[in-house]
């Protein structure tokens, strides 16, 4: 077996890189390395000071532009685009193991620091806790002052102390990540997902094409057109700033004769409604236009644009959590606001002529305008046309194979409406989307969403239950309902916890339907999925009443104990599958030779030639409905069409 290279570096670069990204980050005229640290397998590191003069030794830059010699780094992409841009080429992400990706897929947090603790790592392995003072003191502009001789960088020679205690910052972080790689490869990253991350390197090395006239257009007269909202919330209050929420509760308090306690969306989406003073009634509208942030998405795209005119690194491979899906970065394509209306090729062309009287008042809300249009900033190059394909209600074609719910099977086998029948089996009658009984399709509808992990009362009230008109009553009704219409899935629920806890008890794998089993192995216990991948749940614990296990707290960042229980154990699962159906239909479509660009929950969007774009979309449609191996029965089916720009159909 070869040797690893352990590799670590510091950087210097004028561009922020948590705003911008890598990519960006490394795009920039005076971006350098200034340490390298390395090590081969366990043997010692060490750090070459190239601020200094000290150059990479010639074997180490061999192996480190040789595709057939492992590189490992925590956040490997990071090391792979700088020293793609260091060597002027491109390094194949295939010969980098990145223990980020790796400790993620195993239940751990993402970074080096969280991983050295969570693994319990002796305190001469632990990270040093003085990087962040020092990255920012060396690897990052600073402020001009009297003082420094109004400098706008720090160099090693204005602190030779700090510099010395920088590389040993830079040594200790490879001791680190080699005895985290060790720990981690009791457990191997499976070739098929380095095969996907390969692939989502790929994807964001490619990048995604931005339309910069629309964007620049947007920025600059929302400009104009907040401060115009601002000087008129001046003249209306007598001064008040659009966004002085206190003041604004106060001056509509008094105006209104009556508390105004709050100033939310949804509060001002009330206060509308009732009859206010046309003053009022103009500065919640005002209010209203303001707390709109659609302008702040096309400040993303701005100041992530590299210098061949595209946006790269949206992608995080493994960053949605323990079930492997992707998380977005930078522009955030996950996140992008729904439409606001229809005509969107008319608003865009109306954008791109600056026809701002003309928007205000055929579309009313300039700034659901700008909303609106967010994804179209999204283009192929010349010659290009977006085929862009999603799966058809996965998660709910997920659920019905997994549990074997024939009458849900059977909807999809004959491509008939979920929400439809979902209310017909609840309520007992027929349920057509426009036809008999369409009243009822909206609770089938949120039914789907809230119940089918274990949800109760309360999801359906974050679904939208009570905005719906529906009483705690009739919630509960429904939940009922919908389980007794939905036994088999029930019954999901209670055998996932129930394998859970037996494989926590026994120590033995515990198999249950389509492939899925239960193993507990050196503290971890790991959920084995169809496609033979496995989620992990760190240290879990049943104390005959609860079922936990060791996770990141997304809210407090913590790594503490966290609840579960089989209603949660399906939601990993189905979404882990659901992934892994999405995986599958990627790999095929980049084996068929095309550009995948994007790829949002379970949509993929491919960069196709414009003049038979319709006949490439079919194939990728058919791509993806195509029968997996590892998921005999589960019926998918995918649609799609084409786009000279991104968009929702």
């Amino acid at each position: 077996m070869s040797r690893v290279l352990h590799i670590d570096l510091e950087t210097y670069s004028g561009i922020d890189i948590g705003k911008c990204g890598a990519y960006r980050y490394v795009d920039s005229p005076n971006f350098e390395i200034l340490l390298l640290a390395y090590a081969y397998d366990d043997e010692p590191v060490t750090v070459i000071d190239l601020a200094q003069g000290e150059q990479i030794p010639k074997d180490v830059l061999e192996d480190i532009a040789d595709d057939s010699a492992i590189k490992v780094a925590h956040n490997a992409a990071f090391e792979r685009v700088c020293l793609s841009k260091y060597l002027n080429t491109r390094l194949d992400p295939m010969a980098w193991h990145c223990t980020m990706v790796h400790a993620l897929s195993l239940g751990f947090p993402a970074s080096l620091a969280d991983v050295g603790k969570a693994l319990n790592l002796e305190e001469d392995k632990q990270k040093m806790a003085v990087g962040k003072r020092l990255i920012t003191y060396f690897c990052k502009p600073c402020k001009p002052t009297q003082a420094n001789g109004q400098r706008i960088r720090n160099y090693p020679h204005h602190d030779l102390e700090k510099w010395d205690l920088f590389k040993e910052y830079n040594r200790q972080d490879v001791v680190t990540e080699q005895t985290i790689y060790d720990k981690l490869m009791k457990f191997p990253l499976p070739e098929n997902e380095r095969i996907l991350y390969c692939l989502d390197q790929s994807i964001n090395d490619y990048g995604i094409g931005v339309d910069t006239d629309l964007m620049d257009k947007v920025i600059g007269h929302s400009k104009e057109y907040e401060a115009a909202l601002r000087k008129e919330c001046g003249a209306l209050t007598g001064g008040i700033n659009v966004h002085s929420i206190v003041q604004l509760k106060q001056w509509l308090t008094e105006q209104e004769g009556r508390q105004i306690d709050s100033l939310t969306k949804d509060d001002v989406d009330q206060l509308l409604k009732l009859d206010l003073k046309p003053e009022s009634k103009r500065i919640l509208e005002l209010r209203q236009e303001t707390g709109k942030t659609s302008v702040k998405k096309y400040e993303a795209f701005e100041r992530s644009i590299c210098s061949d005119g595209r946006i790269h690194g949206a992608f995080q491979f493994y960053g949605a959590g323990r079930t492997g899906r992707w998380a977005g970065r930078l522009i955030q394509p996950q996140n992008f606001p729904r439409n606001a209306f229809e005509d969107i090729a008319l608003a865009r062309q109306m954008v791109k002529s600056e026809q701002w009287d003309e928007i205000e008042m055929l579309y009313g809300s300039m700034n659901d305008v700008f909303s609106t249009l967010i994804r179209t900033l999204i283009v192929p190059p010349n010659g290009m046309t977006f085929a862009i394909a999603d799966y058809s209600a996965i998660e709910a074609r997920v659920v019905a194979w997994m549990a074997d719910e024939k009458w849900r099977q059977d909807v999809f086998a004959n491509g008939g409406d979920i929400y439809c029948m979902s209310a017909t089996q609840m309520f007992g009658v027929p349920v057509e989307k426009h036809g008999q009984n369409s009243h009822l399709r909206k609770k089938g509808k949120v039914a789907e969403l809230a119940c089918g992990y274990g949800g109760g009362v309360g999801a359906l009230r974050k679904m939208g239950g009570e905005q719906m008109g529906l009483t705690e009553k009739e919630m509960d009704d429904i939940v009922k309902k919908w389980r007794r219409s939905s036994p088999h899935v029930v019954k999901l629920w209670r055998e996932l916890g129930d394998a859970a806890i037996e494989a926590i008890d026994t120590r033995l794998r515990v198999k249950r339907r389509h492939g899925v089993s239960f193993k507990y192995a050196k503290g971890i216990l790991f959920m084995t999925l169809p496609s033979g991948r496995s989620l992990a749940y760190v240290q879990p614990r049943f104390d005959g009443r609860e079922l936990t296990y060791m996770g990141m707290n997304q809210t407090t960042r913590k790594w503490e104990r966290t609840k579960t229980w089989g209603g949660k154990l399906t939601e990993n699962l189905i979404q882990a599958i659901a992934r892994d159906c999405l995986a599958e239909s990627m790999t095929k479509i980049q084996q068929a030779g095309y550009h995948i660009v994007m790829h949002v929950h379970d949509e993929v969007i491919v960069e196709v030639p414009s003049e038979d774009a319709e006949e490439h979309l079919k194939r990728i449609e058919e791509l993806m409905g195509e029968p997996i191996e590892w998921a005999p029965g589960l019926i998918l089916t995918a649609d799609g069409f084409t786009s000279e720009y991104y968009r929702k159909d």
